[in-house]
């Protein structure tokens, strides 16, 4: 990085832009009551009034402009009202759309003028659908609203003597970009205002392949060189770390800016382009949190090209996650998705694929708690003498119920509207409909929470009860319940001598395949959602390796106690696709084996295999292009998806101690990476207890 970058990061990072939150949040409540507005009326005007009390900030080294002055999104209805509105509804998480992908490559090409023009022209068309008309209003309101922004942009630019910012923003976004700075510019306010419109997890997309045309062409016509570009990338990712604070989530840093690199192109053509690299070490060299990198791979991805992006994990960010492009599309398309649309995949904030404009997904709607499952069977089928088959019947119908528990709220969903989030999708402007009705794909998503713990219980009770008949079942159910105390020699048989998932067992593995197997059969067992929706089921954990151990206030998920794997009640789960915490791996292709005999063609919502190397691992080059080697062996065992983290315990207790020294130490915690000192003290203990049982070098 050149020396504007660098102080333009640290400036950033020491959050000066927080100096310029001090623009007071419009009274939207009180405006829309006064006049009488409707919720798709109330969503427009809250673009509107958002747009118009934002302040133009542009700092003087700084080449990709927008800056936050409003810190709060401000209601359009009181927590009662929306409680009356929704009354025998329920409304997902914070209750606006979210974690969902525009289709920011139609929506740049177009510009707000054209889009303002297929509303106009849908408008008169529609003229006796009230609804209809309703919408387009807002929609072509929220478009004004943008254009409005970004002209008192190009005004103040102007005043500040930047007549090269002033010029762009006179163009973009109401035009479709000439260049490829124009393009950046274009997609930083527009993606900006999704969230001062209240949404969430307002993700990136296939962010090489629909800004290739824009660079492609500036280095054609020698308006830049690869230098000045990779340049004008990091300016755009410093600028998605300016705000990134005030957006919503579990914990700080869960805000969904994840972008997707690489894979094929929608007709299956190899879509690495110049880019692909490019975002690559901008992001190694500006070692921000965001925005959130994944790069999709297959059995013949270029080991350069994995070697890149392992210096990228070197630094320590949790990122890149791959996904495998050979089990990923095959799994969408047996799901219903068109081949092109399957192609063209992205993930939502953290893992789950989803399919850009096209996708009105709701892709976490909880967990099946498979430890519960696991449990609960086992306490209650050795209590009634039951053989081993009996206790996987119970099993197998656990997870039927947690799954129907859990999507029958979400038969009761309610979606408000968003009709500047319309806008950029495909099709809404055009066929007058909110996004909020529906768009091609309707899907609901479920994860499989704590696998490798509730299949290491499993396989320790079949191996000691039913084979070796060395464990009397009263014993078991006398040590679960008494949490261990008392059964010392016991709880160390169950931790270290039962078969474990990672370590190339054949019965823990096949009882890893059978819990997803029961998973995807309680899926594929659903009937349509109301939007005539699939239930997906996946592998991620998110929160709920917390929530599933200790609790939360108001979960409904069911809180496990002592399992039969050696765990303590409180200890945390394993996240994702890991072995169980305080299982040490002999190798990464152990995991790798044992997580890729799941049938990822029916578990198909995401979720990632991840393991955590000693940051000693990556002491040369040479062992760098060993980790690009790694990640292809991990493609070419049949992984879906995979997380590499590089962690040093050391440093993580002295942040604990010294949290004011590293403030820029970042940590991949779920589906996102975040700054350490950050986060919640259990997220925190998680991560160091990660650490203590790394993969043996």
């Amino acid at each position: 990085m050149n020396e504007r970058l660098t102080n333009l990061r640290q400036r950033v990072r020491q959050r000066q832009q927080t100096d310029e939150r001090t623009t007071p949040a419009p009274d939207v409540w009180a405006e829309c009551e006064a006049q009488k507005l409707g919720w798709m009326q109330r969503s427009a005007q809250r673009t509107r009034r958002m747009c118009e009390a934002e302040r133009p900030v542009i700092w003087p080294e700084e080449r990709i402009v927008f800056t936050r002055t409003i810190p709060e999104t401000p209601p359009i209805y009181t927590e009662s009202q929306i409680a009356e509105m929704t009354r025998g509804r329920i409304l997902h998480e914070l209750g606006p759309i979210s974690n969902i992908c525009a289709d920011w490559g139609a929506v740049l090409a177009d510009g707000l003028l054209t889009r303002r023009r297929i509303a106009q022209a849908a408008r008169q068309r529609l003229a006796d659908n009230p609804e209809a008309v309703e919408f387009l209003d807002a929609a072509i309101e929220t478009i004004e609203a943008v254009l409005g922004l970004a002209a008192r942009y190009a005004e103040a630019a102007r005043a500040a003597g930047r007549r090269d910012l002033a010029e762009i923003l006179e163009h973009v976004p109401a035009q479709a970009p000439r260049t490829f700075h124009e393009a950046l510019q274009s997609l930083r306010l527009l993606q900006a205002v999704v969230w001062l419109s209240g949404h969430y997890h307002v993700g990136l997309g296939r962010f090489d392949q629909y800004m290739w045309p824009y660079l492609w062409a500036d280095l054609q016509t020698g308006r830049l060189d690869l230098p000045a570009a990779e340049e004008l990338v990091a300016d755009f990712f410093i600028a998605l770390n300016k705000d990134s604070d005030l957006y919503p989530g579990v914990q700080q840093g869960d805000n969904g800016q994840s972008l997707m690199l690489g894979g094929v192109t929608p007709r299956g053509e190899d879509a690495v382009n110049e880019l692909t690299s490019m975002v690559l070490r901008a992001a190694r060299d500006l070692s921000m949190i965001d925005p959130k990198i994944n790069l999709r791979i297959s059995t013949q991805t270029d080991l350069e090209l994995l070697s890149l992006a392992a210096e990228l994990t070197r630094k320590g960010l949790g990122f890149p996650q791959y996904s495998n492009d050979d089990l990923v599309i095959p799994a969408l398309t047996a799901h219903g998705y068109d081949l092109e649309d399957a192609r063209n995949y992205t993930v939502a904030a953290c893992w789950e694929f989803i399919i850009p404009g096209k996708g009105m997904e709701v892709v976490n709607i909880g967990a099946v708690s498979f430890p519960h499952a696991v449990d609960q069977a086992i306490r209650q089928g050795l209590r009634q003498n039951e053989d081993f088959d009996a206790i996987l019947e119970r099993i197998r119908t656990n997870i039927r119920d947690q799954t129907e528990a859990r999507l029958a709220d979400y038969r009761k969903l309610f979606l408000p509207p968003a009709p500047y989030y319309s806008v950029l999708m495909d099709g809404c402007l055009a066929t007058g409909r909110d996004l909020s009705h529906g768009l091609r794909y309707n899907n609901f998503g479920l994860h499989g929470a704590a696998s490798a713990n509730a299949a290491d219980a499993l396989a320790a009770v079949k191996r000691f009860v039913f084979e070796e008949k060395s464990l009397p079942p009263a014993e078991l159910i006398a040590a679960l319940e008494a949490d261990f105390e008392g059964y010392a020699d016991l709880r160390d048989a169950l931790s270290h001598q039962a078969p474990k998932v990672a370590n190339r067992d054949a019965l823990a593995d096949e009882m890893l395949v059978f819990l997803f197997d029961c998973f995807a059969d309680a899926c594929e067992g659903q009937p349509p959602n109301p939007r005539g929706g699939i239930l997906r089921p996946g592998t991620g954990s998110a929160m709920y390796y917390v929530w599933l151990a200790r609790g939360r206030e108001a979960m409904r998920e069911p809180v496990v106690g002592a399992t039969a794997d050696g765990r303590r009640s409180g200890d945390f789960f394993s996240a994702n696709l890991a072995p169980s915490l305080g299982v040490r791996a002999d190798s990464p292709l152990k995991v790798f084996e044992s997580f890729s005999k799941i049938d990822y063609r029916r578990i198909c919502n995401g979720g990632p295999v991840t393991i955590e190397l000693s940051d000693s691992v990556f002491r040369n080059q040479e062992v760098i292009r060993k980790v690009a080697m790694l990640v292809r062996s991990f493609a070419r065992m049949g992984g879906q998806q995979l997380q590499i983290n590089s962690l040093n315990a050391e440093t993580l207790f002295a942040a604990r101690q010294h949290p004011e020294r590293y403030p820029n130490l970042i940590v991949r915690v779920w589906g996102w990476s975040g700054y350490f000192c950050e986060l919640a003290p259990e997220y925190q203990d998680h991560i160091i207890q990660r650490c203590l049982y790394q993969m043996a070098e």
